[in-house]
């Protein structure tokens, strides 16, 4: 693996409201991710959250464009979906968004994700862990760069970034100055110092939203409102400024020494 670092890291934030977009900036993010639906692996969010998060923050904000949970094989219905939410994205200014489109052999959907590239204009493009789907990640790298992609979110087709180490530090050797690999699921406090140092990579992507109790006074245990019984009604998650900013200040003395 490579013990490559960096002094200048670019830090995202991966959030699911924009409470915790608002305290992923206060904590030091340099950009924020903002999706729905982490629990799927994120969805698009709604239009009301993707416009309050870009009035009130001051950090780059990028969208995550995919119409559902599942694998990366879309309709022809999902994708004219997707084409509506890069356009929509696009026309409110966004800084950019993160798509993922694979064929059934596992192979990226090239046309398709050239179509939303063309879309997007002047926006940044990230190809998200769809990459970590992929067949073949040092032809999905190739693809990727020829359809002009900005960056590639991956955990190094593993299920968290420690364990996919040794790809991911293939694939920034590879890549160059062509595209960014930016790792991204499974990044911890207790982690990101090896994470930092040994992927060579120059930015990452982070997670840190924890429960929080609601402030509901009455509480009927007897109804739920989800699919999960086992998940509470009365807890949603955030990102906490504090804690977030020793995330990444540990992020940042790792890049630095």
């Amino acid at each position: 693996m490579s013990s490559k670092t960096s002094s200048s890291i670019t830090l995202e934030a991966c959030v699911t409201s924009v409470r915790s977009a608002l305290a992923a900036e206060a904590g030091g993010a340099d950009r924020v991710e903002l999706c729905d639906n982490l629990h799927d692996g994120g969805t698009t969010p709604g239009p009301g959250s993707i416009i309050a998060a870009f009035k009130h923050l001051n950090i780059d904000l990028n969208v995550i464009v995919r119409p559902r949970g599942g694998d990366f094989l879309y309709t022809d219905l999902e994708f004219e979906i997707m084409k509506t939410e890069v356009e929509y994205c696009r026309n409110l200014g966004i800084n950019g968004v993160v798509i993922g489109l694979l064929l059934p052999n596992g192979q990226v959907d090239k046309k398709r994700t050239a179509e939303l590239v063309i879309l997007a204009g002047d926006m940044s493009v990230t190809f998200h862990r769809a990459f970590d789907m992929a067949r073949d990640p040092y032809e999905a790298l190739e693809d990727l760069i020829e359809l002009g992609i900005d960056r590639i979110l991956t955990s190094g087709q593993r299920p968290s970034v420690p364990e996919g180490l040794d790809l991911i530090s293939g694939l920034v050797k590879q890549a160059g100055d062509r595209i960014i690999i930016m790792p991204g699921c499974g990044i911890r406090p207790l982690n990101v110092t090896e994470v930092v140092r040994q992927s060579g990579a120059s930015e990452f992507h982070l997670h840190l939203e924890t429960p929080a109790a609601s402030l509901m006074d009455f509480k009927n245990p007897r109804v739920f409102m989800g699919t999960d019984p086992d998940l509470s009604e009365y807890e949603t998650v955030t990102t906490h400024d504090e804690d977030f900013r020793t995330f990444v200040n540990a992020a940042r003395s790792a890049a630095a020494s």
